[in-house]
């Protein structure tokens, strides 16, 4: 083998290397994010119990949960990108566009902070507000998640939902790209 041969080599084994693990991440089931038809299961369930919109109280702490596929029932929990937040509300207080994304009051959000990614930790109960306990960043849930307060650069994504066979399901992906702002 002369000195080009091994440069290629080398070059391919490195290329392999590299690229490898990223292309089995998108192709790993628990890493995908939510597809439409997904259930939602709460964060922490062995037994991988779908939540109905009557498991999420209303007006009370969100619950965190993940999608799992309904035909394999694996859940997309290889990524902190899946964890979304629920919460429930009398519909009639939900401003129009959260409304249509959200099934029989229950909302969904992703739980990951716009501003430094930091989870979004905190429920103000008396303002029915989240709250990044980070640097304090609030979104009005009721209100398709917009910043009310902090350093946050944008809303929180909304995962639309509808109920299917008394299940909460994913209706439709993330309304805006889940993550934060680099600055």
């Amino acid at each position: 083998m002369d000195r080009r041969e091994l440069l290629k080599a080398a070059m391919a084994g490195t290329l392999t290397w590299r690229v490898g693990p990223a292309a089995r991440a998108q192709t790993d089931a628990a890493s995908l994010p939510a597809q439409p038809g997904d259930r939602l299961v709460r964060l922490g369930d062995s037994a991988k119990n779908p939540l109905t919109p009557g498991d999420i109280a209303v007006g009370a702490i969100q619950t965190t949960a993940v999608p799992m596929d309904e035909k394999t029932g694996t859940l997309r929990s290889g990524s902190r990108l899946n964890q979304v937040l629920l919460l429930r509300f009398d519909p009639s207080t939900l401003m129009p566009e959260t409304r249509a994304r959200a099934a029989d009051g229950v909302v969904a959000y992703t739980a990951i902070c716009t501003h430094n990614g930091c989870d979004v930790d905190d429920w103000i109960a008396g303002e029915k507000i989240l709250s990044c306990s980070c640097h304090t960043s609030m979104f009005d849930p009721k209100d398709g998640a917009k910043v009310v307060d902090g350093p946050a650069p944008r809303a929180l994504p909304a995962l639309p939902l509808t109920v299917v066979d008394g299940l909460l399901v994913v209706a439709g992906p993330f309304t805006s790209k889940v993550g934060f702002e680099k600055g």
